[in-house]
């Protein structure tokens, strides 16, 4: 499960070598949104990654002794808190940066595993060719993310912040805004958790919740999102301005 890949806190903000350097260009595209930049999670937003992580979710569960999750329980999970899921599962707090960095390490030995979601790279393209910066805030490492990204989208890139601790993704978007230099009402934030909603709010930023990701719509809501969103089109409605995102429903 994506919820299950916590990390130790990382420190990277710009791409490194394996991601080439950052972009400025901006289009004469250019779009009256009130929003200057979308900060992006990884897992289950922009990288369908949550069947490989069921497939190893046996595994993690015996090495680092905690409850194993059966087919009949993943959809209840879906509707349960980040928080509720780890205390489910019986994982203690201070196990979480082992199982991050197991996870991670694993993980870039088989990228090629992880595809895009569908819609995600017009998306992305359509963002950039209307001049709204972009910011990744991310559990996984730096090297995944852009190993599965790709260069055409992480050279787009301005903004990496990587290896977030589960909990400690609220620092990251603090971290991003004083150096873009951008206000909270500036930004939008868009992830697939609970915990991504909750931290952008403690930031101050509007959040938007994906429904193609882990957490199912019920959950979603409860944290009360400025917009859900069924497709990445959908994204750009409420980005570009064209029309208004579906309104969040329990």
């Amino acid at each position: 499960m994506a919820s299950a890949a916590a990390s130790h806190d990382g420190e990277q903000d710009r791409p490194g070598p394996d991601c080439g350097p950052a972009m400025a260009a901006v289009s004469s595209l250019m779009t009256a949104s009130r929003y200057k930049m979308v900060i992006f999670d990884f897992d289950g937003t922009l990288a369908d990654s949550g069947d490989w992580f069921l497939s190893i979710s046996d595994e993690l569960a015996d090495r680092f002794r905690f409850r194993r999750v059966p087919p009949e329980e993943i959809e209840m999970l879906r509707g349960q808190s980040s928080r509720e899921v780890i205390r489910y599962l019986g994982v203690p707090r201070w196990r979480l940066p082992a199982i991050g960095r197991f996870v991670h390490a694993r993980l870039a030995e088989e990228t090629d595993r992880i595809p895009l979601f569908e819609g995600v790279r017009p998306m992305i393209e359509a963002l950039v060719a209307a001049g709204i910066r972009l910011a990744l805030v991310t559990s996984n490492s730096q090297h995944n993310a852009c190993a599965i990204l790709g260069r055409e989208i992480t050279d787009h890139i301005e903004h990496f912040e990587c290896g977030a601790s589960l909990f400690g993704k609220a620092p990251r978007y603090r971290k991003v805004l004083r150096r873009a230099k951008l206000s909270p009402d500036q930004v939008f934030s868009i992830g697939d958790e609970t915990r991504d909603i909750s931290a952008a709010h403690k930031v101050g930023i509007k959040a938007g919740a994906v429904m193609w990701g882990y957490a199912n719509r019920a959950a979603l809501a409860r944290l009360a999102p400025e917009a859900m969103f069924e497709t990445p089109a959908e994204v750009l409605q409420l980005l570009l301005g064209e029309q208004p995102a579906p309104l969040p429903v329990a």
